[in-house]
């Protein structure tokens, strides 16, 4: 089945973006809003959650401080999931975009899981 692609972008007020970005590309930080155990071991993240589940995502493109691109261990080299940092320099605001795929089937419950995980993010961040 062909997967669909989606977008979330998530407001993060005034966040600086060097800060988001250690939030998004470090496993400290995503440990801190994204799963429960992270590692990186070379470009590839383990993902472990307190359920027993375990993912392993590899680093296809990152610009620092802007953007990182992974992909889902099994998944398609058409699929990705992308956190990418969008600031408004004119009205001091930071926002994060977030690509992901998923079976239409699935859909609402991925942008649901996404919803779900960036306000953590937002909780985190206290913003």
């Amino acid at each position: 089945m062909e997967k669909t692609k989606f977008q979330i972008e998530f407001d993060l007020k005034s966040i600086p973006p060097a800060l988001l970005w250690t939030y998004i590309s470090s496993p400290s930080g995503l440990k801190e809003w994204f799963a429960d155990e992270v590692t990186l071991n070379g470009k590839r993240f383990t993902f472990r959650w307190d359920d027993g589940a375990e993912q392993t995502a590899a680093i296809v493109a990152q610009r620092t401080e802007s953007s990182l691109r992974l992909r889902w261990h099994g998944d398609s080299l058409r699929h990705y999931f992308e956190f990418k940092i969008l600031s408004g320099e004119m009205t001091d605001s930071t926002s994060l975009l977030v690509t992901d795929f998923a079976l239409s089937s699935e859909l609402d419950d991925a942008r649901d899981l996404w919803i779900s995980q960036l306000e953590n993010l937002r909780i985190t961040l206290g913003c």
